[in-house]
């Protein structure tokens, strides 16, 4: 493992803790890489309205939005599992839904970058990588507007 992806994935992690899922149990972090080596975490946020239930990646992007930084993702790392006092249950990598697999997608093509997704389970010994497009193959998003070369 590269010691830039388990940091990140440390940092996803980390959010990972600061979850509020008081239905499922199960905390999601995601930490997004920028350009200029800079890292920007969120947590899922559950609702009893299921439907208004925000992901960690999700939030994570808003977050980046909000400081002007949609342009400058170069990475991502998403955990998740169910917390035991200070640690994340989980044996198998955690994948973003399809919602986030879309705003992901918003933000890489802004950032004109195929980003890497690390996907890892909660207990951190399973790691999957992948390019955003395998997970999103004929992706929808600026380009087809024409607002982005």
């Amino acid at each position: 493992m590269s010691e830039d992806r388990d940091a990140l994935i440390d940092a996803a992690r980390d959010a990972a803790s600061r979850a509020y899922a008081p239905y499922s149990g199960f905390h999601v972090g995601a930490a997004l890489l920028l350009k200029n080596g800079d890292v920007v975490t969120g947590a899922n946020v559950e609702n009893a309205s299921y439907g208004l239930t925000l992901c960690a990646e999700t939030v994570a992007v808003a977050k980046i939005v909000n400081e002007g930084w949609i342009g400058e993702l170069a990475e991502v790392a998403i955990v998740g599992g169910r917390p035991h006092g200070d640690e994340l249950l989980g044996t198998d990598p955690v994948n973003p839904c399809g919602r986030c697999r879309q705003i992901l997608n918003e933000a890489a093509e802004r950032s004109k970058t195929d980003i890497l997704v690390h996907c890892a389970s909660g207990d951190g010994k399973e790691v999957m990588t992948y390019r955003l497009s395998q997970l999103l193959p004929a992706a929808f998003g600026p380009k087809d507007l024409g607002l982005i070369d």
